[in-house]
């Protein structure tokens, strides 16, 4: 399979923005009305609630809605206020033995990812790889804070906003670990997830998010897909989520582990994942190093490096060991 993955260097919502969203808009509305015109919130809830929990995004939103045509769907849609479910697996570690950094594996369909990473410098300077063309799916801003996401392996679902524009949201508006806990406490979202976070004074911190009861602090650098206990027996099973923790686990205590050895065991089982046909296939590996202001993204015969002072408009197509050829849209 090879995937397209792009870069993008706007300072303030214009062209390129634009182009990026026009271009996966199509895939994107259909995802979006899956489920039917009526099963998502209105324009005046959606926008209330956005408003209500990230009101300093609320300029830039204006901009993008502007941008992507100024319509009712459209900008529905980019509050990412109760979208559908969605899942994906991942697996993520904040390593800070020595150099700071977050390491993960984002596992998805390779149907629905965008493939781009995004330079922006809206609140601050961000730099993380674009999901629904303005949430992230990891990311890191200028103050030294990275944050990243998997899917928390619950079925439940409720009111509130998709973990993507919840990570654009940290990484615009806080500098710091404890900054970033504070949100997540008090923005709902709408399906389970884990968030880790690290910033450039070595803290981190995995925060567990459900809808439907508070957020769980747990004081590790290791994140899968479940939370304090397996509550979807079969997902886990898919997904191996108890065996990628474990790993992970271990290779945390080991005193032999280097940032080095570490990022390289993403690109290997059981982190790397090849079930592409299940939808949980690794589409990228990307390391933040956060006290280095830099990033690198990985694949078994690619790679790609960007940092804040050096950021390079590009487009690679790395060929993705085990699945059938395809493309992202």
């Amino acid at each position: 399979m090879l995937i397209s993955f792009g870069c993008i260097h706007e300072n303030h919502p214009g062209e390129k923005w634009k182009a990026l969203f026009d271009r996966t808009w199509p895939h994107y509305r259909n995802w979006f009305l899956s489920e039917g015109y009526l099963a998502r919130k209105g324009y005046l809830t959606s926008t209330t609630e956005f408003e209500r929990h990230m009101p300093e995004l609320i300029p830039i939103y204006e901009q993008l809605v502007a941008l992507a045509g100024g319509g009712d769907l459209e900008g529905r849609f980019l509050t990412m206020y109760c979208p559908p479910a969605y899942m994906s697996a991942c697996s993520q570690v904040a390593w800070t033995k020595g150099d700071t950094s977050l390491i993960r594996n984002y596992d998805y369909s390779f149907k629905m990812f965008e493939g781009t990473m995004f330079y922006s410098n809206w609140l601050q300077p961000v730099i993380g790889v674009s999901d629904c063309t303005w949430g992230l799916l990891d990311g890191m801003n200028a103050s030294g804070l990275a944050a990243s996401l998997t899917f928390g392996g619950r079925k439940v679902v409720g009111e509130g906003f998709g973990i993507p524009i919840i990570i654009r949201y940290i990484l615009e508006v806080a500098k710091t670990v404890e900054e970033g806990i504070a949100i997540l406490n008090r923005i709902p979202v709408h399906m389970a997830y884990n968030v880790t976070m690290v910033d450039a004074s070595g803290t981190f911190s995995t925060v567990y998010l459900s809808p439907d009861r508070t957020p769980v602090i747990v004081n590790s650098p290791v994140a899968t897909n479940h939370q304090v206990e397996v509550e979807w027996g079969d997902y886990a099973s898919l997904t191996g989520t108890i065996e990628r923790k474990r790993f992970l686990d271990e290779m945390i205590a080991s005193p032999f582990e280097t940032e080095t050895t570490m990022l390289k065991r993403f690109l290997h089982p059981p982190l790397y994942n090849t079930n592409f046909d299940k939808s949980f296939g690794t589409l990228y590996t990307i390391i933040y190093r956060v006290n280095a202001l830099n990033i690198e993204v990985l694949w078994p015969d690619n790679h790609l490096f960007q940092s804040f002072n050096h950021f390079n408009e590009e487009r690679i197509v790395p060929l993705m060991t085990g699945a059938r050829k395809g493309l992202v849209f």
